[in-house]
């Protein structure tokens, strides 16, 4: 699969900040577009193979998303959707803060990233390819998951 354009799609003031960093290093043969998650997220579908689509998606308390993210996220949740849906590649990166749980102490980036981790699966589930593992990261720790993620995704066009 040749990719030519990546779609950053963000979810969150936090999740914004992060997609301009991840915009920021791009290799020079990629397109990309960035768009927040609540911009008409059923024209996200129409990308074909030479695309991937980047959903950075923040968690909030109660593994809610948050407002701009909820659209996007209820949009692919929904099960009327055909298991074909998909027709492009897929990644996403999960932001979270454990400081929002309660029992803190024993809590890491999987348990503050439900957002995140329900919207990898349902892409999956709707036809598309996962281009680069799911990334979790937590405020809580200073997101030291972020970078390390952001160099390993764009690694992969190589």
């Amino acid at each position: 699969m040749t990719i030519s354009k990546v779609v950053i799609v963000h979810g969150g003031e936090l999740a914004k900040d992060v997609a301009e960093q991840l915009a920021a290093q791009k290799p020079a043969n990629i397109v990309i577009e960035v768009r927040c998650a609540s911009e008409r997220p059923s024209t996200l579908v129409a990308h074909g193979e030479d695309t991937v689509l980047c959903f950075i998606m923040q968690t909030i308390e109660n593994a809610a998303p948050t407002e701009s993210g909820g659209t996007c996220a209820r949009f692919f949740q929904r099960k009327t959707h055909p298991t074909n849906l998909l027709h492009c590649a897929y990644t996403v990166l999960g932001l979270g803060d454990s400081n929002l749980l309660l029992d803190r102490q024993t809590t890491t980036a999987k348990d503050c990233n439900q957002v995140a981790q329900a919207l990898d699966t349902r892409l999956g589930a709707l036809g598309g390819t996962r281009w680069y593992p799911l990334g979790l990261a937590d405020e809580r720790t200073g997101l030291e998951e972020v970078e390390p993620w952001i160099q390993g995704f764009w690694a992969s066009f190589v």
